[in-house]
């Protein structure tokens, strides 16, 4: 059995029953470079982090979150220096489309999730989904200049670009 560290985490795994719950590790290490003002070494990702986890253990997550395109990376010095691609909101919302990417059943997908909101989850997704629809029919109706509030790729996606 682990035994405790005093900041609420094992200190050993006897047996691997001391093991965290699955992404726990990946969280950690996108908070402490989300709260970071530029790209973090592996090693100033450890001590952001408090100098628990090993630096190998710490190369390792940032590695595969490099790999799911969760951050970028650059050289710096023999190693490199990672950001994060995106917010926390804007990585939720990147695993939601992974996730429902997966199926070939979409439809019944986006109907069972949306059948599960909440009152005001469902709210605010008809809000947003209408202030959608409003921009699209305010950018089909733009004469298609830079002072467009849309990008081509959004007119686009919303069937309202122009040729």
């Amino acid at each position: 059995m682990g035994v405790m560290d005093g900041t609420g985490g094992f200190a050993g795994r006897e047996g691997g029953d001391a093991r965290r719950p699955a992404g726990e590790l990946e969280a950690g290490v996108l908070a402490a470079l989300w709260a970071a003002d530029g790209p973090l070494t592996p090693g100033e990702v450890q001590g952001a982090l408090g100098g628990s986890l090993a630096r190998t253990t710490v190369t390792t997550i940032l590695t595969r979150l490099y790999e799911k395109g969760a951050v970028t990376r650059n050289r710096s010095g023999r190693g490199y220096a990672y950001t994060p691609t995106e917010d926390s909101p804007g990585l939720t919302a990147r695993r939601m489309h992974t996730e429902l990417a997966k199926e070939e059943d979409r439809s019944t997908v986006l109907a069972r999730f949306v059948s599960q909101l909440s009152d005001e989850d469902e709210q605010l997704l008809r809000t947003l989904l209408d202030g959608e629809a409003a921009e699209a029919m305010e950018g089909a109706r733009e004469s298609g200049s830079s002072s467009s509030r849309r990008g081509a790729s959004d007119r686009a996606r919303s069937g309202g670009e122009r040729g």
